[in-house]
């Protein structure tokens, strides 16, 4: 049967690290082929993988060499294989870690109480940040932040200033201050964003706390609250055209977190990310966010536009393809997550520490996979 039958491949060069392929659907079947293994086939390296949903998440068969001379022969992986994920209808988030301390300092700098393993492009959300019942960084507990850098095994970075008085550095493991990862940070792109900085002039530079996911030619509007300053961003009132919101244009994009718009802000009341601690409750971030067509603010989307069959989205790396295709006209497009992981796992026999045999290769080396979705899947 072929009726709903899904497949999909592609190939990419491996970093030795488990990779993450983002598909329109969930397989229940995967093959691999390492053809840069195939070509120098020795001890322990794995040319060819695959799995079954029914083997279980985490798990694989593949074919290996077992001896320094080329015998082919096969083998089980029981952790660290080929996995699938699925991203909700609502936020996920990964298990709570101990925030030690976040210095006052712009960027600020979040350390663990143990190995956070966050990597650039992660997003997280953190909560409890009172180092007493009137100081701490209570302000910025909720923001989702992608994280810009990692110094270390236990300290990150995230797109915001903290220097101002009215943040009191944390120390000493708080009770209750705990961050948390988004497992599935962009269930739809672009998505609103909340505004670290503003920088006023004859155009606007704007970071976000996130990756914001603008295209060039994006169309946005802002929502800042009295209490930032820059209200005269704001899509509506427009006073000068009553009743006609006031809508920017993306002119260029600087990285992930930071682009620059059409709007001429030039005396515009400063951004004032320095909130006070006591109004934390009930806070209202600032927020940016897409009001026209997807990524364009008007082209046309359709077949040989440069919007077919979908846009894309920003990576710590590059830029990936959302699952639909074409892109639906509007401000937003579906991108919930799904798809599967080849893992860094080993066949039974073979040392973890031997990178060279993991399943999805050693650096640089070339794989090509395919994925499946069946009709029927019978006991």
């Amino acid at each position: 049967m072929t009726e709903y039958n899904k497949m999909a491949k592609g190939s990419f060069t491996s970093t030795g690290a488990a990779k993450v392929i983002t598909l329109p659907f969930t397989p229940d079947r995967i093959r691999l082929t390492n053809y840069t293994a195939a070509a120098a086939f020795t001890q322990h390296l794995i040319p060819e993988a695959w799995w079954d949903v029914q083997m279980g998440q985490g798990t694989g068969v593949c074919y290996y060499c077992d001896s320094s001379t080329p015998v082919l022969t096969s083998a089980v992986i029981t952790s660290g294989g080929f996995s699938t994920f699925q991203g909700g209808l609502s936020q996920q988030f990964g298990a709570k870690q101990q925030i030690s301390g976040i210095t006052a300092a712009n960027p600020a700098v979040v350390t663990t109480a143990s190995a956070h393993g966050y990597s650039v492009g992660d997003t997280v959300v953190m909560q409890g940040l009172n180092q007493s019942s009137t100081t701490g960084m209570q302000q910025i507990a909720g923001i989702p932040f992608t994280i810009t850098a990692v110094g270390s095994t236990t300290t990150f970075t995230i797109k915001w200033d903290t220097s101002g008085g009215n943040y009191t550095a944390l120390s000493g493991s708080p009770t209750g201050a705990y961050v948390m990862k988004v497992l599935y940070p962009f269930l739809y792109v672009p998505q609103d964003n909340v505004v670290a900085f503003v920088t006023t002039g004859t155009t606007t530079t704007v970071a976000t706390t996130m990756y914001h996911n603008f295209e060039i030619g994006q169309e946005i509007a802002f929502r800042i609250p009295t209490a930032w300053g820059t209200t005269q961003l704001n899509s509506l009132p427009n006073v000068v055209i009553p009743g006609s919101p006031v809508y920017g244009y993306v002119t260029s994009i600087t990285d992930n977190w930071t682009f620059v718009c059409s709007i001429n802000s030039t005396g515009y009341t400063a951004f004032n990310p320095n909130q006070v601690f006591a109004n934390y409750s009930g806070e209202q971030f600032p927020q940016v966010l897409a009001v026209g067509d997807v990524n364009t603010g008007g082209l046309s989307i359709s077949a040989g536009s440069a919007l077919y069959p979908s846009p894309s989205f920003p990576t710590s790396t590059n830029r990936v393809s959302t699952i639909n295709g074409p892109a639906i006209k509007g401000s937003f497009v579906n991108n919930t997550s799904q798809g599967f992981i080849i893992g860094t796992g080993n066949a039974v026999f073979q040392a973890s520490a031997d990178t060279s045999s993991h399943l999805v290769g050693a650096n640089a080396d070339v794989i090509y996979w395919e994925a499946f979705y069946d009709d029927v899947m019978l006991p």
